[in-house]
């Protein structure tokens, strides 16, 4: 998969930033993209150049994450009340929403709460129920080095998290590096998604589409299998990757996005 270039906006939400990437062409159709945590915008970028043009890829960095602002919260109430804002910034009714991970949340979230923004959904490996109460489970982002003097420094640092993270590291005005989001908030975010979200998933009728790994660790092929069983209009691919399907199976996942909106009404 080649890259696609992208034109980057923002809008101001109370005073925050929230930066958004537009694939275009504008007379695409929308496809709003969400990233998980650690990542940002920019990831969507392959997927983008597949589906283009005759889709236009919307990927904002997510709050706290990118070039969008921290924001003072990380429930589903506040990614949603974003993606709401953001379609009416760019006069958008309603869109083709894809998530992967925590995004993949937000954006079955969304189409619950606003069934009339959402056209389809796609949500790429993410799980409807995460029982575990106790630490988040991303907490050892919390011993990542925060900056360095370089990149490489930087990448050294983080060791073998370095592939998370990596692609996405800022340069700042005197030279050094640092993380693209404060680690502490990317817990607040993950401590937030804890829970039962099935009434969520559950809570709209659009057609949609659960792409996971055969690897994952977050969804099962049994979950997978339940989750596309009780909701109607659920189609279910499995591909043979890990959780970070973006990056595993990028073309496995154009694939199956492509085949799913070339069905759509």
């Amino acid at each position: 998969m080649e890259s696609q270039r992208y034109a980057r906006a923002e809008l101001r939400l109370n005073g925050r930033r929230l930066s958004c990437l537009d694939f275009g062409p504008a007379t695409g159709k929308p496809l709003l993209a969400l990233h998980g945590h650690f990542s940002e915008g920019r990831g969507f970028a392959a997927l983008a150049a597949e589906l283009g043009p005759e889709w236009r890829v919307i990927a904002p960095d997510q709050r706290g994450h990118g070039e969008s602002d921290r924001a003072p919260e990380y429930s589903r109430e506040g990614y949603v009340a974003d993606a709401v804002a953001l379609l009416d910034h760019l006069g958008l009714p309603s869109a083709v929403v894809l998530g992967h991970s925590m995004g993949g949340k937000n954006a079955y979230h969304l189409a619950a709460r606003h069934p009339g923004r959402v056209r389809a959904l796609i949500n790429v490996d993410d799980p409807v129920v995460i029982t575990d109460t106790g630490p988040s489970g991303i907490s050892f982002c919390l011993d990542w080095p925060r900056q360095a003097p370089t990149r490489e420094a930087l990448l050294d640092g983080l060791g073998e998290a370095a592939p998370i993270a990596g692609n996405w590291l800022r340069q700042q005005p005197d030279g050094s590096w640092r993380l693209p989001f404060v680690p502490e908030d990317v817990v607040a975010s993950d401590l937030a998604v804890r829970g039962d979200h099935w009434a969520a998933w559950l809570g709209s009728d659009c057609p949609a589409l659960l792409v996971h790994g055969r690897r994952s660790f977050l969804v099962s092929p049994e979950l997978a299998r339940e989750m596309t069983e009780r909701r109607p209009h659920t189609r279910r691919v499995e591909l043979d990757a890990g959780h970070f399907i973006l990056t595993e199976d990028p073309d496995g996942l154009a694939a199956a996005v492509r085949e799913f909106l070339g069905a759509l009404p």
